[in-house]
């Protein structure tokens, strides 16, 4: 048996990986003073089939199906729409703006490509009730800021910034509207991906000869919107205007962005895109019924495109190897002389975790020399040999092979004061 297509299996490798991808973004985002929230794998099918809250391609993509209380549910293929609805009930118990952060699986059937898998790790970040350019400046910066945790820097990617406003603004001065200017989005987003001639195809049931391939071209190349200007201000004054440039041709095909909208590419192009995110200001009103705005902006981080780049490239790859040695290394290994030693050993072994040392020990009968191996190979730092000298212990720094008697007691305290 194997895993389904387009999903995972994390081996002790591959998720001390992953648990240094999702140690990193932690905390990046509490070093910006978001908190961390979560919400249910599974969802009301209805929750995505709102208006605003997804789009058709989203829609064709739900793991969809009754559950035993006959209930329509969908797997969550996205976080906003779940953060939106938590919003919407509670926002009103939270101090204004709330930053939130969260990282979990989510799920999209669709067709498998590379850095698209059918379940994936994703890091999301929002910020909710603040209007202003300031915000948006703020989660550009915390998206930047996490992928330099990684060692990645300005000559490794950039944040192509655009702006839903302009685009909606454009479509009205062409008499285009409404659920027409939507499915022209849809298609625009596909401006670097396809040719003239199939978006043309695409674009002449909604826009008869009102709208071809060219004029959206055109647009994109001559527009430079003055909404952004103050963002780019922000970032500048952050000293990362290096890591971000305007470029209409970011659409993002989400159906509720109302503002600000960017992605992260890799700069030589080899990859999908690592993050995106914008503003969504109508949505969380949307799923209240009220529909009084509230002012939100965010964005998503995947792991399979980052995790393919970060191998790419030496740099980035040697920070993340670092932090998957470090997350994996141990402090201590208790070696047993004599078997007849094994009940010292572990009260021992226990003592030393009781003080928060990562520490191993033999489970069954086994050579001295054997047991210093496997010391080896677990990545410790200390190997402590219990023997008859008891309560007396012999410390040695496998690094240096020096080796000195210490009392038992006094052991844990020895080996967290070499720790600070």
């Amino acid at each position: 048996m194997q895993a389904l297509p387009g999903f995972r299996d994390f081996y002790p490798a591959d998720a001390a990986v992953r648990n240094a991808v999702v140690g990193a973004w932690r905390r990046v985002a509490l070093g910006y003073g978001f908190e961390e929230y979560d919400g249910p794998m599974l969802e009301p099918l209805d929750l995505y089939a709102k208006k605003n809250a997804g789009g058709e391609e989203i829609l064709g993509q739900l793991y969809r199906f009754e559950d035993g209380g006959g209930r329509a549910v969908a797997l969550r293929p996205e976080m906003t729409p779940t953060l939106a609805r938590m919003a919407a009930a509670k926002e009103k118990h939270f101090r204004k703006p709330m930053k939130w952060f969260a990282t979990g699986s989510f799920f999209r059937y669709e067709r498998q490509q590379r850095g698209r898998l059918r379940e994936f790790l994703q890091f999301n970040c929002d910020l909710l009730g603040e209007a202003g350019p300031a915000a948006d400046a703020e989660i550009i910066a915390l998206a930047i800021d996490t992928l330099r945790a990684f060692s990645l820097g300005a000559g490794d990617f950039v944040v192509r910034l655009s702006h839903r406003g302009a685009w909606i603004a454009y479509l009205e001065s062409r008499g285009i509207t409404g659920e027409t200017a939507s499915g022209v989005l849809r298609v625009a987003d596909k401006l670097e991906r396809e040719t003239d001639e199939s978006l043309d195809a695409k674009l002449a049931p909604l826009t008869g000869d009102r709208l071809c391939a060219a004029d959206l071209r055109a647009f994109v190349a001559g527009t430079t919107p003055a909404e952004l200007e103050p963002v780019m201000r922000d970032l500048a004054a952050r000293g990362l205007a290096d890591f971000v440039k305007v470029d209409l041709t970011i659409v993002r095909g989400l159906a509720y962005y109302t503002g600000t909208i960017f992605e992260i590419f890799d700069r030589a192009g080899t990859f999908r895109a690592l993050a995106g995110g914008g503003r969504y200001d109508g949505l969380v009103g949307s799923l209240t019924g009220t529909g009084s705005p509230m002012p939100a902006v965010g964005f998503g981080m995947g792991d399979a495109v980052l995790c393919e780049m970060i191998a790419s490239l030496p740099h980035s790859a040697k920070a993340l190897e670092d932090a998957v040695q470090a997350a994996r290394a141990r402090d201590v290994y208790v070696v047993i002389a004599d078997e007849a030693h094994r009940p010292w050993a572990l009260g021992l072994l226990q003592s030393l975790r009781d003080a928060g040392l990562k520490s191993e020990v033999s489970l069954s009968p086994t050579k001295v020399g054997k047991q210093f191996q496997a010391a080896e190979q677990a990545g410790c730092t200390h190997a402590v040999v219990v023997g008859g000298e008891w309560p007396m212990v012999r410390l040695k720094t496998l690094a240096t092979r020096v080796e000195e008697e210490i009392s038992h007691d006094a052991l844990a305290a020895r080996l967290k004061n070499q720790q600070v």
